[in-house]
This record gives C-alpha cells, sequence and structure tokens, in this order.
C-alpha cells in the first residue's frame, strides 16, 4: 500500500547506512562495533561475507580512502571498493603482518629472498604483495615490474611507493598479453575486472609481451606473480622467451569462471603449457582475506590431487623447475584437500593440516 513504511527493498536502510558513514569518526566507531559482533554471532555459514561485511560495505562509497600500517612498518593507502580493502580494514590486529593472503604473501617473499634477479608483478593493484616486494629488495638493487592498467588503483601504487620511500619499483599502466601493440579494457569493477579486446579506436590501453617487455628493459627475471583475472595463459604465452631463458619461479591465479578445470588442473592449457617447460606446479592453500598464520607451513597441492569441487571459485598456483628448492621447515606437501581455506567449511577439507589458526 502507498503509506506502507517497511523498506522492503532496502534502498532507505543503504541510503541511512551511507550517510552514516560520511561521518568518519562515527564510521570508525560503528566498524569496531561490528568486528566485535562478529566474536559474538553464532552462525554456520560466513558471519563477515553474510552479515558484517554487507553493513559495513553500506558504510562506504568509492572514494573513501583508508592508512594502515603492518607490523614490519610497511605503510598502505587504500581505496574502500572490495573485500581486499574491507578485510584488511577488519584485520584482527591494528598492525597486521600482511595485506591479503597469508600464505601467498610469505610464500612470494620466500621466493624472492632466494633467488638473485629481478620480479615482475601483474595485477600489482595498489600494491598489496608488490610494496612488500619492493621494500624487501630495497637494498639488493633488484627491481619489482610492476603492471596495473586500472588507473585509480594505479595511482595509489605510486602514492604507496612514494609513501614507503621506495624507488626500486617500476609502475606500467599496461596489460600483459601474448601480443604487444593491442588494446583492451578493463570489464568488470575493481579487482573484479576482467580484460576485454577492443578495436583500436576505441578507449583502453595498450598491451606488452613481458618477453618485449624484459628485452626492452634488459632485465632478468626470477619471480613472476600474476593476478590478471583470467589473463594469465596470455601472459605466459607471451613470456616463453623467458620462461625458457630465466626460469624463473611463477604465481598465478586460476579460477573456474576463466579456466575449465573439469578434467584436471594438469589439462588445462595454463598447466600443459607451464608443464611442457619442465614446471612442476601446485596449488597453493591459503585464505582469500587477511588472516594471521604464524609459522604454519604453506601447504602445497600437487596440481593433479587438488579437490576442486564446489562453487565457482579461484585459487593461486606455484610453478617452480626444482621443487627440491623448497625448504621443509617452511613448505608443507598435501593430497586431496581444497586450496580453499575457510573457516565456516568442512575442516576435513577446508582446514590447514596443522591446525586452525588463532585455535
Amino acid at each position: 500500500m502507498a503509506n506502507d513504511p517497511r523498506d522492503l527493498n532496502g534502498q532507505k536502510l543503504n541510503a541511512a547506512l551511507l550517510m552514516l558513514g560520511r561521518d568518519r569518526q562515527l564510521r570508525q566507531e560503528l566498524v569496531q562495533w561490528l568486528k566485535q559482533a562478529e566474536q559474538r554471532i553464532g552462525y554456520k555459514g560466513s558471519v563477515r561475507d553474510d552479515i558484517t561485511g554487507p553493513i559495513i560495505d553500506a558504510l562506504h562509497c568509492d572514494a573513501d580512502v583508508y592508512e594502515k600500517t603492518l607490523a614490519d612498518g610497511t605503510q598502505f593507502q587504500f581505496f574502500y571498493r572490495t573485500k581486499i580493502a574491507r578485510d584488511f580494514l577488519l584485520a584482527t590486529s591494528e598492525t597486521p603482518t600482511h595485506v591479503w593472503e597469508p600464505q601467498t604473501t610469505r610464500l612470494l617473499k620466500y621466493l624472492a629472498a632466494h633467488s638473485d634477479s629481478d620480479v615482475l608483478v601483474g595485477g600489482a593493484y595498489f600494491g598489496d604483495h608488490a610494496v612488500l616486494l619492493g621494500r624487501q629488495l630495497s637494498e639488493s638493487g633488484r627491481h619489482v615490474h610492476c603492471f596495473e592498467p586500472n588507473q585509480a588503483q594505479a595511482g595509489m601504487l605510486l602514492s604507496n611507493v612514494a609513501l614507503n620511500g621506495l624507488d626500486n619499483l617500476l609502475i606500467r599502466k599496461q596489460g600483459l598479453w601474448d601480443e604487444g601493440s593491442q588494446k583492451l579494457r578493463l570489464d568488470g569493477f575493481d579487482s573484479f575486472a576482467n580484460v576485454v579486446q577492443v578495436g583500436a579506436a576505441e578507449e583502453g590501453f595498450e598491451t606488452v609481451t613481458i618477453d618485449d617487455y624484459c628485452a626492452d628493459q634488459g632485465c632478468h627475471l626470477s619471480l613472476i606473480m600474476l593476478d590478471i583475472e583470467g589473463a594469465e595463459l596470455r601472459a605466459l604465452q607471451g613470456a616463453t622467451q623467458t620462461l625458457r631463458k630465466d626460469r624463473p619461479a611463477i604465481v598465478f591465479e586460476v579460477h573456474r569462471d576463466y579456466v575449465d578445470w573439469s578434467e584436471g588442473l594438469l589439462k588445462t592449457p595454463i598447466c600443459v603449457l607451464l608443464s611442457s617447460l619442465g614446471y612442476h606446479i601446485f596449488a597453493v592453500r591459503d585464505f582469500n582475506t587477511n588472516q594471521e598464520m604464524g609459522m604454519l607451513p604453506i601447504e602445497l597441492i600437487p596440481a593433479d590431487h587438488v579437490y576442486l569441487e564446489g562453487p565457482p571459485h579461484g585459487f593461486n598456483m606455484l610453478a617452480v623447475l626444482d621443487e627440491t628448492s623448497l625448504d621443509r621447515s617452511l613448505f608443507k606437501r598435501v593430497e586431496n584437500v581444497s586450496p580453499k581455506l575457510l573457516r565456516h567449511k568442512n575442516p576435513a577439507l577446508h582446514h590447514p593440516f596443522d591446525g586452525m589458526p588463532g585455535r
């Protein structure tokens, strides 16, 4: 009826929460209260995703910016735009050890420490991994080559480089592809956007291959990290000379929205390519959030023993030429479990073998 006071579609509620969130102090108090509420709500699903997260999201707009400092002193500014920003903001510790994906962060830092050439990060975003690697390599004379075509996030990455006084990150607003001088655009929102090829006259950004970029820069790579929403295969197809010559370790994302793994991971085109070059391939077990893991081992699942059932999801993978180079005190090989660590799912499939962190 016309005078029904109920907000059945939630429009009034969302507008009210956004208005509350325009007061920074009030927003901070509300966020802190919701963090406390997460510890008290009894719920079988994900409290963050289903209950507190949507409320916190409604307090924000895309222009809201936060600053946060890690335990090692690394400083970050970031837009509140995706789950990455939300979960970083809601980290249990006021000074967490990482921004996103704890085990992947530790893996990247390990691989960078045990090599002697440059690092390339495709999908550098605001620097959640790239800035940490830049700080780690700042005294070594090595560089981190960053590719981020999202203009707003590339600008934030530049700010974070300056904020941390780094001079060894090289930032390109190009897309990594198997052909150079092509035109792409981003389709989707922020970190969820995938690339779409467009005509030369349309708006977009240019592509470059890793092979051409390395030849132009005269650089060698010991580590490649790719999180580019389905363009990972095309980027590696444009890097075959570099892979044969430099033999870098590779950390890359796969997602069922872009990768058909119905016949197993090893039969996907990206794993076929890497296997043909002699790489050993593993899925990395990790939380897709900010979650302190302490010194729990980084669990790696051989690509032919990964549990892949469930709704569409993605996870990171590792490709190395010599699997014996992975320190056994830090890494643990496991089989027939999911790479997705999830607190609210079946412990036999989704919890670390050595126990859930924080318990």
